[in-house]
């Protein structure tokens, strides 16, 4: 089998935040000591740099994450949409997505008329107690009164929820889930909490000052997700991720899980291009800390870069595929691009186990596998050293 080419994605980080959220483990700033007018000239050049480097590539997503990017004023999201188009082209009809706090909604269209047409809405809780918990500045009225708003404004609009937290009870997470889902949004992202290392949470918890669900509980509000989300018309496509049609699902999303390469640029975004090395895939970070990152790209290049060998290329691939419900995971694909395939073994034991399931040539969980995807994923990657 040959591999195909890949599509490209673009994603744009803008670190900056009102108020950084106890949970948040990416790399965010606070917007007091935002530099926008200088960070937006370092991208607008890494751009033309990313350009030189991989020649004539058609865009077909770009993704702006954060941070908060829907701070980011609509002036200069034009102008790195613009310059964009101008030095990569945008494939007709592709996938512009933001990532908003609903603190922003009056700037959402602003936001529009800049040319987003897809935008996620971090909502995170449908609770006032919960969001208190979880740092959030909005409250449950205010965060659905901007969820109307963006799907006046939007194409398509994703609502961002949390679940597994702290008080919540399988109970108390089916009504929040009823209530969204009578919103009839297309997209909904849905999301354990994760206590990450590093984070406010994380201090919490190691001084006893929070108290997540237990493993059933968090467990039993999964299962729930997924029954109540597909009775409603939602059935997950990903792991995490829930759309009413094949319209309404991530495109960038898509091109992470997928394989596909992406460019970043924007304080600590990755990239991962095959074409970026003209002999094989190669990744790269863009400088964590802003004021780097803008040196960095003045002086010819704000990333550093790694190279991927054959080995950790199928880790990635195989973490990234296995998550998706019913694409699945391709292994003639992932053969073609890395030379392996899941250990024999291990997939004889999860299929036995009936954790995962062959569709002719792909690989894909079944329920009860979608619940202990990186269990199965371990269990899948080879000794490379036999």
């Amino acid at each position: 089998m040959t591999a195909r080419p890949a599509r490209l994605g673009l994603y744009i980080h803008w670190p900056y935040c009102a108020r950084i959220c106890p949970y948040c483990d990416f790399n965010v700033y606070k917007a007091a000591h935002a530099q926008p007018e200088a960070l937006l000239d370092a991208m607008l050049a890494d751009l033309a740099l990313w350009r030189d480097r991989l020649g004539a590539r058609t865009i077909h997503s770009v993704h702006f994450g954060g941070g908060t990017p829907s701070l980011m004023a609509p002036a200069a999201i034009a102008a790195l949409l613009e310059t964009a188009d101008r030095l990569f082209g945008l494939a007709p009809g592709a996938e512009i997505g933001l990532e908003a706090n609903p603190m922003e909604h009056e700037r959402f269209a602003g936001i529009a008329s800049a040319g987003v047409e897809r935008l996620s809405l971090g909502v995170q809780a449908l609770d006032d107690d919960s969001l208190k918990r979880l740092g959030r500045d909005h409250d449950a009225r205010t965060g659905l009164a901007a969820l109307e708003k963006a799907q006046a404004l939007f194409r398509r609009v994703s609502l961002d929820l949390i679940y597994a937290r702290e008080t919540q009870t399988p109970e108390s997470w089916r009504r929040e889930l009823e209530t969204a889902l009578g919103f009839g949004t297309g997209h909904m992202s849905l999301y354990q909490l994760t206590i990450e290392p590093g984070t406010a949470f994380e201090r919490k918890l190691k001084r006893g000052a929070l108290t997540p669900p237990p493993d059933d509980a968090a467990a039993d509000m999964y299962a729930l997700t997924q029954e109540v989300c597909a009775s409603a018309g939602l059935p997950s496509y990903e792991i995490s991720n829930h759309a009413r049609s094949e319209a309404d699902q991530s495109v960038h999303n898509r091109l992470y899980w997928e394989g596909e390469d992406w460019i970043g640029i924007g304080p600590g975004a990755h990239s991962r291009v095959g074409a970026f090395a003209k002999d094989g895939r190669a990744g790269g970070a863009a400088h964590r800390r802003p004021e780097l990152y803008i040196e960095g790209v003045k002086s010819g290049d704000g990333h550093e870069r790694e190279r991927l060998d054959a080995d950790a290329e199928f880790i990635e691939r195989l973490l990234m595929g296995i998550r998706l419900t019913e694409a699945g995971l391709d292994v003639e694909r992932l053969a073609a691009l890395t030379g392996l395939r899941p250990d024999a073994d291990g997939l004889a034991r999860m299929r036995a186990q009936e954790l995962v399931l062959a569709r002719g040539s792909t690989l894909v969980l079944t329920e009860r596998g979608r619940a202990f995807a990186d269990h199965v994923a371990e269990t899948l990657i080879p000794d490379f050293d036999a």
